[in-house]
C-alpha cells in the first residue's frame, strides 16, 4: 500500500486519567510504522502525565505536552496542531486513547491523503463497525450524523467521529483561530468549516471498540452541545441561502434591462 509521502506524521493523543491504556494504544501505533505520537495529558491526576514522560525517554519518536489543567477536548488538539505543525509535521492525525480507535487503520488513512484534505475514519460507511457499544449509543450516533446531514446539507456519514488525519496545510485553511467548539462538537466544528472551504475529505471505514478500562468522558451535556451548535449552523447556513437568493433576485431587473439595451436592434 502506497502512504503519501511527507516529512512526517504525527498522531496527538489526549488524555486526561488515561494511565490504564495510554501505554498500550502508543505500543501500536509505534508498531504501524507510520507516524509519531504526540501525548497531550491535562495534568491527570492517577500518573498519566508522568507514564507519557517514561514512554517518550524510551522512544525518540513519542513526545510530551503538559497544560496545566483539563481544558477539554478541542483546546487539547489545537495546543497539539500546533506543536506539530512548529515543528514541520505534514500531517496531523487525531487519535483516542481509550483504545477505540485502531492504530492499525493508520496506513490506510494515511493513504487516502494522497487525494484528500481530510480523511475520516468512519463507523457508519459500508464496511466501518461498533463493538460493545449497547442500542441506545448506536442509535443516539446514527441519529446524531443524520442529523447533522440535514441540518447542515452536508454528505457525510460521520461526521462526528474523532478518528482523522489532516493535511497541515488544510487545518491552516480552516482558520483554527476562530474556532467555536473545544467540547466533544470541536469535531464536527472543524469538518463544517473545511467543508464549507471546499476541502476535499474522505470517509474510511474504521471498527470503533469501545473501551475496556477507565471511565468515558461522554456525557448528556456533550450531546446537547453538538445539537444546540447543529441547530445553530444549521439556521446559519438557510439565512445565508435566503440572502444569497434575494440578493440574486434583487439583480434579475438590471441585468435583464441591461440584456435589452445590448441586444441588436
Amino acid at each position: 500500500m502506497e502512504i503519501v509521502q511527507m516529512n512526517a506524521a504525527l498522531t496527538i493523543v489526549p488524555t486526561y486519567n488515561e494511565v490504564e491504556n495510554i501505554e498500550g494504544i502508543v505500543d501500536r501505533v509505534l508498531a504501524v510504522g507510520v507516524s509519531d505520537v504526540l501525548i497531550v495529558d491535562d495534568s491527570s491526576p492517577d500518573g498519566t502525565g508522568d507514564l507519557a514522560d517514561r514512554l517518550a525517554s524510551r522512544h525518540a519518536s513519542v513526545h510530551v505536552l503538559h497544560r496545566t489543567a483539563k481544558d477539554g477536548l478541542g483546546r487539547a488538539y489545537l495546543a497539539g496542531f500546533a506543536w506539530g505543525r512548529e515543528r514541520g509535521y505534514d500531517v496531523l492525525v487525531e487519535m483516542d486513547a481509550d483504545g477505540s480507535h485502531q492504530p492499525e487503520s493508520l496506513p490506510v488513512m494515511l493513504s487516502e491523503l494522497r487525494s484528500a484534505d481530510i480523511v475520516l475514519g468512519s463507523r457508519w460507511v459500508p464496511g466501518g463497525s461498533v463493538v460493545n457499544w449497547p442500542f441506545h449509543r448506536k442509535v443516539l450516533s446514527i441519529g446524531g450524523n443524520v442529523y447533522a446531514r440535514l441540518a447542515l446539507g452536508i454528505d457525510i456519514r460521520d461526521a462526528t467521529g474523532g478518528y482523522r488525519a489532516y493535511r497541515t496545510e488544510a487545518l491552516g485553511a480552516i482558520g483554527l483561530d476562530s474556532v467555536e467548539s473545544h467540547g466533544y462538537c470541536f469535531q464536527l466544528d472543524l469538518l463544517w468549516r473545511g467543508l464549507e472551504r471546499g476541502l476535499h475529505v474522505v470517509e474510511v471505514p474504521i471498527t470503533f471498540i469501545e473501551r475496556e478500562r477507565g471511565e468515558s468522558k461522554m456525557s448528556g451535556n456533550i450531546v446537547r452541545e453538538s445539537l444546540w451548535k447543529v441547530s445553530v449552523w444549521g439556521i446559519r447556513r438557510r439565512v445565508s441561502a435566503l440572502r444569497e437568493l434575494i440578493i440574486h433576485h434583487r439583480r434579475l431587473p438590471s441585468v435583464r434591462a441591461n440584456t435589452r439595451r445590448l441586444a441588436p436592434a
